[in-house]
């Protein structure tokens, strides 16, 4: 439901003693149904909001009831108009608008010491677009079909049912109830290609806590690496690791002990620290990132206008 209908909803009822739904649907253009689950919204908040039959009757408040900015504390008024700025970064829609009424309510602009944007530096249009479309497909419970590359690099073509959209670790991913895995998976939004939304339409199933979701399946797949990075390194550190996993050493390096994903997606991970990195134990994480970068080695030493080796023809051990 919009947030902004729900607010204009309670001013309507401010300014009037009693309003009808059909008044209502034909005021915002939608059906008496959704005004009664907006009321019932309004309720569930804690607006004495009800419903009366017969002549005379409609939506009305409680007599009496006033709405005051008065009712918050100063901060409790700057914390609303953080989570609207929030939602406002998140593409929601008409939320500008509920940022304006709420700063005019609170006689507060709310914009000076906030700005939140959860795009990366570069985005593309095509990804911004992305975000606004996937989040009308899970409130209108319709199916998705896209392409999808997982961490090996492996193209599958998924149809699922979406249901969450969630933030973790500085990346988008979409919880959905996978067809043909017949489960509940997290999906990396960036590895997420040709997105359709379907017109056919789902019932929901029970939510499962996607968070949880993906720590869990991290976590079977991790392994406790610890690394030493140089001391030009720093910003990667503080960055990167929480400061429980940090020991700053007597020469200014830095070792890190954290729990990080196996496989190919550690290598990239850990290349991506060039020369700053020093040190790479267990032994097997170590062979396997020597490895890559002899493949790498390999390949860049071998390739000639034309030719194209591949991993399948190096030959060499570390």
């Amino acid at each position: 439901m919009a947030v902004s209908r729900l607010f204009e909803i309670l001013y309507i009822l401010l300014r009037k003693k009693t309003v009808t739904a059909g008044e209502m649907a034909a005021h915002f253009e939608v059906s008496t149904r959704t005004i009664y689950r907006d009321i019932d919204a309004l309720s569930a908040a804690g607006i004495p909001v009800y419903a009366s039959k017969g002549k005379g009757g409609g939506i009305s408040l409680l007599e009496g009831y006033s709405f005051h900015a008065s009712m918050l504390t100063d901060r409790e008024q700057e914390d609303i108009l953080a989570a609207l700025h929030s939602l406002a970064a998140a593409s929601y829609p008409d939320i500008h608008a509920v940022l304006h009424k709420m700063g005019s309510l609170f006689k507060k602009d709310g914009s000076q010491w906030l700005e939140v944007d959860f795009s990366p530096w570069g985005s593309e249009e095509q990804r911004r677009q992305l975000f606004p479309q996937l989040r009308q497909a899970i409130t209108d419970c319709r199916l998705i079909e896209f392409r999808y590359y997982n961490g090996a690099g492996h193209e599958s073509l998924r149809k699922v049912e979406p249901v969450q959209l969630l933030y973790k670790s500085k990346s988008w991913y979409l919880s959905a109830y996978c067809l043909a895995s017949a489960g509940h998976r997290v999906f990396k939004i960036s590895r997420m290609k040709d997105v359709i939304v379907m017109d056919s339409h789902f019932i929901t199933r029970p939510v499962v806590a996607a968070i949880e979701l993906a720590e869990e399946h991290a976590v079977r797949e991790s392994v406790l690496v610890t690394i030493k990075i140089s001391a030009k390194g720093a910003y990667r550190v503080y960055d990167e690791f929480d400061a429980a996993a940090i020991t700053v050493n007597d020469d200014g390096s830095y070792t890190v002990s954290v729990e990080l994903p196996e496989g190919a997606w550690l290598n990239g991970y850990l290349l991506s620290f060039g020369s700053l990195l020093e040190k790479v134990e267990p032994e097997r994480v170590r062979t396997s990132l020597m490895r890559q970068i002899d493949m790498m080695r390999y390949r860049l030493e071998t390739v000639k206008e034309g030719s194209d080796p591949t991993c399948a023809d190096f030959k060499g051990d570390v």
